[in-house]
């Protein structure tokens, strides 16, 4: 059975740091594009960085350029995301996803059950 799980998420200050980690099982996360996202409570869910197959294609959402870093280890079957300067607005739930294409145009087609992010002093 094909799946991602993904690691990493707690409480932290404002202006810390946290990194999360997506591992896949049963798939060559290798082979798919990796995308993280993220959904606060009666919000939309929102893209927040995506990377190709081969790493050189990154993509971040205006809210968290400049300070999130999305990375990928195929070897390893893992995908990252480390996120600094945080604030209590990236509070939310974050996800991995893998899927099949190129940015903008990628169709996700597995899902992680995703990790908390609280950031509150």
């Amino acid at each position: 059975q094909s799946q991602l799980e993904e690691s990493g998420g707690g409480l932290v200050q404002p202006g810390g740091s946290l990194r999360l980690s997506c591992v896949a099982s049963g798939l060559n996360l290798g082979e798919f594009a990796v995308g993280w996202f993220r959904q606060a409570p009666g919000k939309e869910r929102e893209e927040v960085a995506s990377i190709n197959s081969g790493g050189q294609l990154i993509n971040y959402a205006a809210s968290v350029k400049g300070r999130f870093t999305i990375s990928r280890h195929n070897a390893k079957g893992t995908a990252y995301l480390q996120m600094n300067s945080l604030n209590p607005e990236d509070t939310a739930d974050y996800y991995c996803a893998a899927g099949w294409g190129y940015y903008p145009k990628i169709e996700w087609g597995y899902w992680g059950q995703g990790t908390q992010v609280t950031v509150s002093s």
